[in-house]
């Protein structure tokens, strides 16, 4: 299998305990999955710089990257990839979906009500586990 394809993903937060999720729309692959909203790293670029302009480029609003959340490595059928998860908070604008065919903002309660990409999996779970001991660094 060749490189991962390095991505990285932010998981955006509020002050009521809820995460920002992001549904796959029909022309992306994994379609209809939801996920943690983000992209590519290109060469040269911090994955923390990488997740500012992806959320910037995808959702139209500007972030702050917090702390470090999960690295996973996921094999799909005809790719695989390296996620790289940050905490993030929304420092200006309103998140708008110009990829996703949907956003919601999900209780941390509720993330494993969603069906979930498979590479997302471990950072929905550590989020939670973040969660239920009551501290959500920023």
């Amino acid at each position: 299998m060749p490189t991962p394809i390095h991505v990285v993903a932010a998981i955006i937060h509020n002050t009521q305990g809820e995460i920002l999720c992001a549904r796959r729309s029909p022309h992306m692959p994994l379609s209809g999955y939801w996920e943690f909203p983000g992209g590519k790293v290109e060469e040269g670029e911090s994955p923390q710089d990488a997740l500012i302009r992806e959320i910037q480029e995808e959702l139209a609003c500007t972030i702050e990257v917090g702390s470090f959340v999960e690295d996973t490595i996921h094999s799909y059928e005809t790719f695989s990839i390296r996620l790289e998860t940050y905490f993030a908070q929304i420092q200006e604008g309103t998140p708008s979906a110009k990829e996703h065919s949907e956003l919601r903002w999900v209780p941390w309660q509720e993330l494993r009500s969603l069906d979930w990409a498979p590479a997302d999996l471990p950072a929905v779970e550590r989020v939670i586990e973040v969660c239920e001991k009551g501290y959500m660094n920023s």
